[in-house]
């Protein structure tokens, strides 16, 4: 089950409060500014700081591609 679309309008990241990236098939939001992966359990985004994953330079790479190839947007403008 995918996250609720009015949840993702107003979700961001709670360290740059910036908009985030959402990955439905792997349960996850990811904010490209700062490599930081944050999971979706059972169709809750854990959005605490400390939980998050710093992911490396070929993860992001490789997510960045995967959402441009998908079309995956931003949760919001800035």
């Amino acid at each position: 089950m995918a996250l609720d679309p009015r949840l993702l309008e107003i979700l961001a990241c709670p360290d740059d409060k910036g908009p985030l990236l959402y990955f439905p098939d792997e349960n996850a939001l990811y904010n490209p500014r700062l490599h930081r992966r944050y999971l979706v359990e059972d169709d809750i985004p854990n959005m605490l700081i400390d939980e998050a994953e710093t992911v490396d330079r070929s993860e992001h790479e490789r997510l960045m591609a995967k959402a441009e190839a998908e079309s995956i947007g931003l949760t919001f403008s800035p």
